[in-house]
Parts: C-alpha cells; sequence; structure tokens
C-alpha cells in the first residue's frame, strides 16, 4: 500500500500523485489518495488511485466522511454484527451525514473552477504582503489556489496568531491536526528550514466566500504586526 495526500496541509503543495501512482503500479502496490485537502479547489485524481478519503469538515458538510474504494479492494470490516455498507462496516448508517457530503463534493465539483479563479489573486496578495513583512514564503507551485504561507525567523507563529486575532483575522500556525501544539512543524523543518523559522510559521487561506474588501482588511492587519516582524 502506498499513500499520497492531495495537497499537503500546512503549505498546500500539491503532491505528485500520477508520478507516486505509476510506480506503485508497476510495484504491484495499491494506492491510497488522502484527498481531504483539497477537493474544493483542485479535482481529485481518483481514476489513479485504488482508495481516496475524503472529510466532510473540509468541505462545509459537517461530520462525516467517505471512503471510495474499488470494488475489487479486499477490505477488512472495522465493526461486525450487520451487513451495513456491503459488510465492511456494521451498524447503522448515518444518512444526514453521507448526503451532506455527497451534497458538498457535487458542489466542488461544479464550481471549484470559478472559486480557484477567484481565490488565487487574493491569496497572492497575502503571499506578497507576508515577504514585503520580511517572512520566507513556504511551499511552492503547484499549490493549492486559496493558500498564503511563510514563515518568519524572528518572531514566534503563537505571537503573530494573538495579534491578528485581536485585529479579528483568523489564522493558523501549521496545520489543524497539530492544533494547541508548541513543537516546530515536522513539515518545516523537514523542508529545511531553521528551528526559529519553523516555530514562526503562519498560514492565511481564503475560502469561495472571501471577498476583496476582507482581503484589504487582512493586509492592514498585516501591515500592524511588522513591529512583531
Amino acid at each position: 500500500m502506498r499513500w499520497i495526500g492531495l495537497a499537503n496541509n500546512e503549505i498546500g503543495t500539491l503532491q505528485p500523485v500520477a508520478e507516486i501512482a505509476a510506480r506503485a503500479r508497476e510495484l504491484g502496490a495499491l494506492v491510497h489518495l488522502d484527498a481531504c485537502q483539497g477537493p474544493a479547489w483542485v479535482r481529485p485524481p481518483l481514476e489513479l488511485v485504488d482508495l481516496a478519503s475524503f472529510s466532510g469538515h473540509k468541505l462545509g458538510a459537517g461530520r462525516g466522511g467517505l471512503l471510495l474504494a474499488r470494488r475489487e479492494v479486499p477490505l477488512q470490516p472495522l465493526q461486525f454484527g450487520g451487513p451495513q455498507e456491503w459488510g465492511r462496516r456494521a451498524g447503522r448508517e448515518d444518512v444526514a451525514a453521507a448526503v451532506a457530503v455527497a451534497t458538498a463534493l457535487d458542489v466542488c465539483a461544479r464550481c471549484r473552477a470559478d472559486w480557484s479563479l477567484a481565490a488565487r489573486p487574493r491569496a497572492e496578495r497575502l503571499r506578497a504582503a507576508l515577504v514585503e513583512l520580511g517572512a520566507r514564503p513556504t511551499g511552492a507551485e503547484p499549490r493549492l489556489p486559496n493558500f498564503a504561507t511563510a514563515a518568519f525567523g524572528r518572531v514566534k507563529g503563537e505571537d503573530l496568531l494573538l495579534a491578528l486575532d485581536l485585529a479579528g483575522i483568523a489564522a493558523s500556525s501549521g496545520s489543524a491536526c497539530a492544533s494547541g501544539s508548541l513543537d516546530p512543524s515536522h513539515v518545516l523543518l523537514a523542508m529545511g528550514l531553521s528551528m526559529a523559522e519553523a516555530l514562526g510559521s503562519l498560514r492565511l487561506t481564503v475560502g469561495p466566500q472571501t471577498n476583496d474588501a476582507e482581503i484589504d482588511r487582512a493586509l492592514q492587519a498585516l501591515s500592524g504586526i511588522a513591529a512583531l516582524a
């Protein structure tokens, strides 16, 4: 089994799914695509993989998730006792969550092109502002169009988050999975950033409903943290 994420959830870089899937096929390995990050912005190449997972809350669908598996892929059940979900997971199905996730994926498929077109220039404005403040950009093209990430070497990410929060701007320093942790990002360290830079990471993202006025307000808030940086 080979596992690959569609996009990195800290810096937004799109992963080389096609190349990894092709190599896995040569080795006779199954491929699982973690598509939780990104389907609102790019189409997951489901035709190249054997399994793919999606997360409802990242699609605006609330709780619930989805595992897509080819019929010929053998899966051992996690729960026993009933024939639900083709014998792979016994128990009463959460119909509401399933419908919500399916609807969210349908909306993403119909709207992602327009969302991406609108998000890219807004994220570029945020990235330019971070560089102007002296931050080192993190991530590279190809990336998710809504990501703006950078690392400051002279100030901690938690201080940046506090200053932005007081200005009414939601931001993060690292992945949501590591929320509350003060440890440096293992992703940034693996990329070669220094310990100080990894501790000073900042992630800003725009959503489908983000407008230019909100970007202007975020830029004003960023200019206000210049003294920290």
